[in-house]
């Protein structure tokens, strides 16, 4: 059977190709313009065309002429438009709300759909874009242009992903309803993501064994935190940060992951134990880049340039989609496109 043809949007380092990918599409071109993560997605994705420039400078046109492809033949066009313009943090938590030039970018996916009609269409994102008239105005066109549109905002823990992470998923058939991928039985957890590892000191992984240097005090104060899901609540007051005793927000920072349960959202702070809950269940340390990459459900296969900063690679590695959410849906996306031939 031929493959199922797919196109990724906005494709960051490949997190949503390797899921469409394990949902058994033939992914035929990315677009990305940051040039890191497009260089890490075509080391893990070498037979797609890459379009590594900024997405309103691609034409739709020009893309299907150098791939055969004609209108209407496209299986799925997905993606997932930068969301930092979206985020609650980028909102002050929900306070205030912010312009970004990026909100605007999802524009774009219809600007593809009105030249590519494709079959289906997925897009995916974080919660806030819901809320957003860019979003409204997305789904209003899609409707005009004969899309059924199912969409709703769902925590990837019930969908093989070790990782609380609500994202808002959309899905649209042209002229036929998709139904979304049901929940899983069982919850994965970080001991089943990262418990197999060895230490950071046995490691042959360059991106598991990347240093963490912090100062005497926040090594201490990390000593300190009680294993396996411990809170610097639990620190007696004589060792808790000044800041931390003024703060009554954010109070995961500091925090030890639970072995038997999943892991926060992973987040481009990630490697930073102030950021979050992002300390290493057993080992004083927070979790290592190939411990993000794996609870966001990378395969340990998957490469990452290691000679990028730490910073830059907590970045993609958290912006990513994780893949086994992604291929969940996926699935679906295929078999109902299966179903409507």
């Amino acid at each position: 059977m031929n493959h199922l043809l797919a196109i990724d949007l906005f494709s960051g380092c490949g997190g949503l190709t390797l899921g469409l990918k394990q949902a058994g599409f033939r992914v035929a071109a990315a677009i990305e313009s940051d040039q890191l993560a497009a260089t890490t997605y075509k080391s893990n994705h070498p037979h797609v065309r890459v379009f590594g420039s900024d997405i309103r400078k691609v034409s739709p046109k020009q893309l299907m002429k150098e791939l055969g492809l004609k209108p209407g033949k496209l299986d799925l066009l997905a993606g997932c438009p930068p969301c930092q313009g979206f985020s609650v943090l980028r909102t002050r938590n929900g306070a205030t709300k912010q312009r970004d030039k990026r909100n605007g970018l999802i524009t774009e996916m219809l600007r593809f759909a009105r030249e590519l009609r494709p079959k289906s269409i997925m897009v995916e994102n974080v919660p806030g874009l819901s809320e957003h008239q860019s979003f409204r105005d997305f789904c209003r066109d899609l409707r005009r242009l004969g899309y059924l549109i199912e969409w709703d905002i769902k925590d990837a823990s019930h969908y093989g992903v070790p990782q609380r992470r609500k994202r808002l998923i959309l899905v649209a058939g042209r002229g036929f309803k998709i139904p979304f991928a049901n929940k899983s039985g069982k919850i994965p957890t970080v001991r089943d993501a990262i418990g197999h590892l060895a230490s950071t000191n046995d490691s042959r992984d360059k991106l598991h064994n990347r240093p963490q240097n912090r100062s005497d005090k926040v090594v201490k104060l990390i000593k300190a935190i009680p294993k396996d899901g411990g809170s610097r609540a639990d620190l007696p007051k004589s060792m808790q940060l000044e800041c931390h005793k003024r703060s009554d927000g954010f109070s995961d920072v500091y925090g030890r992951m639970a072995w038997d349960k999943p892991s926060p959202t992973i987040t481009s702070g990630c490697f930073n134990p102030s950021k979050g809950r992002f300390l290493h269940p057993q080992d004083d340390r927070a979790i290592s880049l190939r411990e993000a990459a794996l609870l966001q459900t990378f395969p340990s296969r998957y490469r990452f340039p290691v000679t990028a900063s730490k910073e830059a690679l907590a970045l993609m590695i958290g912006n990513a989609l994780p893949p086994e959410f992604v291929s969940r849906h996926a699935k679906q996306i295929a078999k109902s496109l299966i179903e409507v031939r």
